[in-house]
């Protein structure tokens, strides 16, 4: 380390040939003749310049990676590292590949322990990311199994090294390094007798891989989100009610939001003309506006360029009330979500029944799911919901107590953490004096985030000032959920005990 003035990561070029010769000479002790020859040296270059780098210290090579890429699918599950060199021609390289496959890593014996490795390794990660490739692979050795081979067959000397009972210099580093194994290579390597001729297919996935497609739109990755905190009022009819929504669709709109989230409910001060019936008659009435509401909603999805989730509904459907809401795309199509927990109140003064429907929905911002209210408090849901790989949940709720809002708010950023997503709630504020089972309202709308190094520190990515009309626009990053998953400090999704449970919809 004393001696150490300068490192740095370079492209290889044909005339460091000669040192790099001799730096594999002196990392392959165990392999006579482990080197490449000059001309397929320059065939590496030529083909893949940005494939081929070394780790120089003081001006002299300490390390270097050399990989081409190739069309994955092409080769068998047992290739050998003949069949991916293309005979050590690199034919098999193409820059219509998906993935970048590692043909040779190595660190001079006096540079190891400075862990110039994984700077190679990343190197080539970000590499797979700046060329949208599905990710890296190559086959490792496992140099330690000679040791064992009378006793153990690879595959039990790999759970082995995975559980730190055994040490194998070249897999441990890999682990570490976010490979994963996914099969074991027999007759991999000629003349690797260290591995006894087997080698471990290692992978690493680009998490922001994104396929080539052919229509000119594209999934969004940063997503802006309009929460609208809905003041009751009384409204002499539906237009002048839908006149109100307009303006806040066009206010999320104007600033460029790709969903508009409606309350629970919102529509309930159209049940004031209805106040002499009794309040299971007069939601019912109401359920006769839903129709149209929904058509008037698409229509301003499609005017104002935005996803709308319409919050939620009464409807009759064979002669039963459901809660529901309907997620209009700004594309004209409509889908429809359910309440599937009824409150006992709901229950018991309005005789609604709760549905079946549960499912994620898939927009031009990815997937989402939208739970109404009372169902955000049964963390079975939300979990089904993020095994079909939603990226945000949407909660419409109606609270009339602050202790009510609590357990909605509460359970909402519990769903976020649990589930590595983000979850959005948009809730109504005021009063309804003519409206039985209506009467007053408390929310605070909010955005939660999982609760990791990129998102803020307290899960909250943006709130409400609490029982005020009002509109809140939040960005949310649907590529660090992606990183989340895969490279968090703790993973809730991956370390999931399956091995003891399962949770299926039935």
């Amino acid at each position: 380390m004393e001696d150490i003035d300068n490192i740095e990561l370079k492209y290889l070029n044909l005339e460091d040939y000669q040192e790099l010769k001799e730096a594999m000479i002196a990392s392959y002790t165990t392999m006579p003749d482990a080197f490449w020859r000059e001309g397929q040296i320059k065939k590496l270059i030529d083909k893949f310049p940005e494939g081929q780098v070394v780790i120089k210290i003081n001006g002299h090579i300490a390390g270097c990676a050399l990989s081409i890429i190739v069309d994955y699918n092409t080769f068998e599950d047992n290739h050998t590292y003949k069949d991916i060199t293309g005979d050590y021609t690199f034919s098999t390289h193409t820059n219509d590949g998906d993935v970048i496959y590692g043909i040779d890593v190595f660190i001079k014996p006096e540079y190891r322990g400075l862990r110039l490795g994984r700077r190679l390794y990343d190197y080539r990660k970000e590499l797979c990311e700046r060329l949208n490739l599905r990710g890296l692979a190559f086959g490792g050795r496992i140099p330690n199994y000679h040791k064992y081979a009378d006793k153990l067959s690879p595959k039990e000397y790999i759970d082995k090294v995975r559980r730190k009972e055994i040490h194998d210099p070249v897999l441990n580093f890999q682990i570490s390094n976010d490979f994963h194994p996914t099969r074991i290579l027999k007759n991999y390597l000629e003349g690797d007798a260290s591995s006894k001729d087997y080698a471990v297919l290692l992978e690493w996935d680009n998490i922001y891989y994104e396929k080539k497609s052919k229509k000119a739109t594209a999934i969004k990755k940063i997503v802006r989100l309009g929460l609208v905190q809905w003041q009751m009022r009384l409204y002499k009819d539906m237009d002048e009610m839908m006149q109100q929504a307009e303006f806040f669709i066009d206010s999320v709109s104007g600033y460029r939001s790709d969903f508009a989230l409606f309350p629970e409910f919102f529509n309930a001060p159209l049940m004031a003309g209805t106040n002499h019936l009794s309040t299971a008659e007069a939601i019912r009435e109401l359920a006769k506006h839903t129709e149209e509401m929904v058509q008037r909603f698409s229509k301003l999805a499609i005017s104002y360029n935005i996803n709308i989730i319409t919050g939620s509904m009464p409807e009759m459907v064979d002669n039963k009330l459901y809660n529901v809401g309907y997620l209009c795309r700004r594309d004209g199509s409509t889908e429809r979500f359910e309440k599937l927990h009824i409150t006992p109140d709901e229950a018991k003064v309005w005789g609604m029944v709760g549905g079946k429907k549960l499912q994620t929905f898939d927009t031009d911002c990815g997937k989402i799911g939208v739970l109404i209210c009372y169902d955000v408090e049964f963390p079975e849901l939300s979990r089904i919901l993020a095994d079909e790989g939603m990226d945000i949940l949407f909660v419409p709720f109606l609270t009339d107590t602050q202790n009510g809002f609590s357990r909605v708010r509460h359970c909402a950023q519990a769903r976020a953490i649990e589930n590595e997503c983000y979850v959005a709630i948009a809730g109504s504020v005021g009063n309804l004096p003519n409206v039985e089972n209506m009467d007053i309202q408390y929310a605070q709308s909010m955005v939660f985030t999982p609760c990791d190094f990129a998102f803020p520190t307290n899960g909250i990515k943006a709130e409400a000032t609490p029982n005020a009309e009002m509109i809140l626009i939040a960005d949310v990053d649907i590529d660090l959920l992606r990183e989340l998953n895969q490279f968090g400090s703790v993973r809730n999704l991956k370390d999931r005990r399956t091995d003891l449970f399962e949770l299926k919809k039935k």
